[in-house]
């Protein structure tokens, strides 16, 4: 179980300097970007792909593979987000969990089910509001999960957010969805933007480090199945960024961060 960060100037700068530690930097699929990153450290790609939105071009597959290759990528991701507008009754259960499956199924056939990991999106989504309750549904995500064979990508914070919204414990949402199938975590603190949207990619508080300790103690005790890696989202370049990219917070969390998840490997790994 590795550790790995979002790539950021402020990380970059914090590594050369030997004030911190990661395994993967991880990244979007931007050449630029990922060339920066490898001057510090190993990368990975995390993919901006939807899953129940209908299915993708050969030729976008061609090039998810072809990054993959380059950066050794372990798994290719996708997010589990579909929309209204894709389907005639988004309220219909069976439909959107067919419509959800097509798409893991088409990255199965072509890159293998055990390669493919699907993640948990937030409710309610802000910035895309076009997507229905049942894209967060935890009988929705486990079935399309578990019906392909594909893993689960499990973000903490989008759990967390969506939780929230139905008023229950982060826990009992978390629970709920397919974690003999965790693949891989993500990880960061949560707070409000500038309008008063509640969002993630911001500095851990105590509750969010209390999340991820209770995420690493189900890992470490093999009630969950161990991830590859457990990556934080804090950081990042441009303007949605600017404001939650801190030097300062870098160079804090992550050692702890690595300090946690280096305690926390499975009992039976050690």
């Amino acid at each position: 179980m590795l550790f790995s960060l979002n790539y950021s100037p402020e990380m970059a700068e914090l590594i050369r300097a030997g004030l911190i530690e990661v395994d993967r930097i991880k990244c979007p699929e931007w050449p630029d970007m990922i060339a920066d990153a490898r001057q510090v450290g190993p990368v990975y790609v995390h993919f901006r792909l939807m899953a129940g939105q209908g299915l993708l071009p050969e030729s976008l597959l061609d090039t998810v593979a072809a990054f993959r290759d380059d950066t050794q990528t372990p798994f290719v991701n996708t997010h589990i987000a579909p929309r209204f507008q894709d389907y005639t009754d988004p309220s219909d259960r069976q439909v959107v969990i067919d419509g959800i499956k097509a798409s893991l199924t088409q990255l199965a056939d072509r890159f293998g089910h055990q390669n493919v990991i699907a993640e948990n999106i937030p409710y309610p989504e802000h910035r895309n509001p076009d997507k229905p309750f049942l894209s967060v549904d935890t009988e929705v995500i486990s079935r399309a999960i578990t019906e392909t064979g594909v893993g689960l990508l499990l973000d903490l914070g989008h759990a967390r957010r969506t939780a929230e919204h139905l008023a229950i414990d982060p826990r009992l949402y978390i629970s709920a969805l397919p974690v003999d199938r965790l693949r891989e975590v993500h990880i960061t603190g949560l707070g409000y933007n500038q309008n008063g949207d509640r969002v993630d990619h911001l500095p851990m508080r105590e509750d969010d480090w209390e999340l991820l300790q209770w995420a690493l103690d189900n890992i470490r005790t093999g009630r969950w199945s161990e991830p590859w890696s457990v990556s934080c989202e804090y950081g990042g370049i441009g303007e949605q960024f600017r404001w939650r990219s801190s030097k300062d917070v870098i160079a804090v969390e992550a050692p702890r961060m690595m300090q946690m998840i280096r305690e926390s490997q499975p009992l039976l790994a050690r």
